[in-house]
């Protein structure tokens, strides 16, 4: 039972953290899944503009209870202190996005409510008849969940808050990939992707659930005509891009931090000029003469490639296996839950970008890494190595597991719907670096593609910036020096420095569009973990004292959810 200096009403900052959590689950049934709570609620969170207004009434209650808190004296412990540090910032942060209408302009091609609600499918449990029951139950639900979501675009639509025309395009052709579209005829499933999804149901659930399914579909194809009809055209002339106002209130939301939006624009043009000086010379192991971009291209189309979406799960699986056999005990002390580990073939009409998913908090969900096939059934292995160091072992999977593993000594909420999205992938990148440090990166195609990925996300702080901000390409700059950072540019300079397939530069120029400051976390993430981590060598040394590097990657884990602003001092002290 952790420790809690307890005002008189028995409020502490910890309890009203959790307190928080629990209300929210009950709020946002989507919330409930993705932590692996209230297992029989078959509901689904209000998509009309009424269900974040909920939301935001409540964190403006949790936040005052924490005012009333903090006046008593309540978070005078340094463990209440951080965590009601984090409460506050989070909340705040979050109720900025909401006040400013975001939620009315909600469309994007990652992320939006119509996905996050598809995804929740994916992380249910399903090895029980009643598991279905509930399945089909919020199944059932999809309808009206879709109708309330085209309230609130169309509220947005009389506001003028629009998503701009790339994502309005983009999701179209989602949808028409969830529904099935562009099948063969005799390959269609009734239920489009929802009918697939229920195939796995036991046998005499079938008929009911494919009901539900197939009235999920026919409730997309009306959100997807009404899209294409009437959303698409008044989007027409909406911005791409934020500006800057909106923009500062993203990187606020995304990455914990009130940042220095030149300075970090100047520091990724450093890092890309080493990056590619190092890229030049693994690609003259790879390909002599050929340079970085025709050496991805070969490892592309001629490198080692596994063949076959199940082989490539495999693979992958494997490659996570090996990681927490090798690390455990060198580098880590993991406990047995957090071993645990599943590779997974994401849903069709995902994103083309692999992700990961967390393990519920008592760990009777794993946490899942997700590869997209975007229409592959071949695998170059040159980037996947150092992409699944980052979403499974030990990037993801070993922060958010551990997170879980030691939730009763901090509180649900730090560890949880707490987490900032720049210290969660500056951790991932951190362990890319991490495992090249190691010497898991000597062959040179996998080298060229960790290479390749650092570049991606110095690039990604780059054009996310200067599309947004309204930034020129510096005087240094290789390509069109001077000129505007505009999202076409963008895209082709993004080409000419990043070895990846076009469909997967096309999505990502959309998302960046589309969640705009969250695709800057990544590299200065990393920045803040590895200045942490020198400061604290460093404050060891001074003291004659042995780095532990073990101890302190255990310490940082087990510490919770940070905000850049925070996250350096906090790695210093360790």
């Amino acid at each position: 039972m952790r420790e809690e200096l307890i005002t008189a009403d028995g409020a502490t900052p910890r309890r009203i953290a959790d307190d928080h959590v629990r209300e929210l689950a009950e709020l946002d049934p989507l919330t409930a899944v993705y932590l692996g709570l209230n297992l029989d609620d078959d509901r689904l969170p209000d998509l009309s503009p009424a269900g974040p207004e909920a939301v935001a009434d409540l964190a403006r209650r949790t936040l005052a209870k924490l005012d009333e808190a903090e006046r008593a004296g309540a978070a005078d412990d340094e463990a209440e202190r951080r965590c009601a540090r984090l409460l506050r910032e989070r909340l705040t942060a979050e109720l900025a996005v909401h006040e400013a209408g975001e939620n009315f302009r909600s469309l994007r091609n990652l992320g939006s409510p119509v996905h996050d609600v598809r995804e929740s499918f994916t992380l249910m449990g399903t090895d029980t008849e009643a598991e279905w029951q509930v399945i089909g139950r919020r199944m059932a639900r999809l309808p009206e969940a879709f109708a309330q979501y085209r309230r609130t675009l169309t509220e947005g639509v009389e506001r003028g808050l629009l998503s701009g025309p790339r994502q309005v395009a983009t999701v179209l052709g989602q949808f028409a990939e969830w529904l099935g579209e562009d099948a063969p005829a005799a390959e269609r499933v009734p239920g489009a992707w929802f009918g697939t999804f229920v195939q796995g149901a036991p046998e005499g659930l079938h008929p009911e659930l494919s009901k539900h399914a197939v009235a999920a579909a026919e409730a997309l194809a009306e959100l997807r005509d009404w899209l294409r009809d009437v959303y698409g055209p008044a989007a027409a002339g909406a911005p791409d891009t934020a500006g800057r106002e909106r923009y500062v209130r993203w990187v606020r939301y995304w990455t914990g931090a009130d940042l220095d939006l030149d300075e970090a624009y100047a520091w990724a043009w450093s890092e890309f000029h080493d990056l590619l000086a190092q890229m030049e010379t693994e690609a003259e192991k790879v390909l002599p003469g050929a340079g970085p971009l025709a050496a991805m291209r070969w490892l592309e189309s001629d490198g080692p490639a596994i063949e076959g979406a199940e082989a490539a799960r495999e693979y992958l699986q494997g490659l996570m296996d090996q990681a927490v056999r090798d690390l455990q005990s060198t580098h880590f002390d993991l406990a047995e839950p957090v071993t645990r580990v599943e590779s997974r073939i994401a849903p069709a009409g995902s994103a083309a970008a692999p992700y990961y998913t967390a393990p519920s908090l008592d760990f009777s969900r794993p946490g899942r890494t997700w590869l997209p096939l975007v229409g592959r059934d071949r695998f170059p292995v040159w980037d996947l190595v150092s992409t699944w160091y980052h979403e499974g072992v030990p990037g993801h999977h070993l922060q958010l597991a551990q997170w879980n593993y030691v939730a009763d000594r901090l509180s649900t909420y730090q560890v949880s719907l707490g987490g900032v999205s720049a210290n969660l992938e500056g951790w991932a990148l951190y362990a890319e670096r991490l495992m090249d440090e190691l010497g898991y990166l000597t062959d040179p195609g996998h080298r060229l593609g960790y290479l390749n990925a650092q570049m991606m996300r110095a690039l990604r702080v780059i054009v996310d910036i200067g599309m947004h901000v309204g930034l020129d390409f510096p005087a240094d700059s290789p390509y069109r020096p001077g000129e505007p950072v505009a999202p076409e540019h963008a895209r082709e300079f993004f080409g000419l420095y990043c070895g990846l397939s076009a469909d997967f530069l096309d999505s990502e120029l959309v998302r960046y569009l589309g969640l705009p400051g969250q695709a800057i976390g990544y590299k200065l993430g990393e920045r803040a973990w590895l200045r942490g981590r020198a400061a604290a060598k460093a404050a060891h040394e001074a003291r004659g004292e042995e780095f532990d590097l073990k101890a302190w990657h255990m310490a940082a884990l087990s510490q919770g959810s940070l905000g850049l602003d925070d996250l350096v001092e906090e790695l210093s002290a360790l």
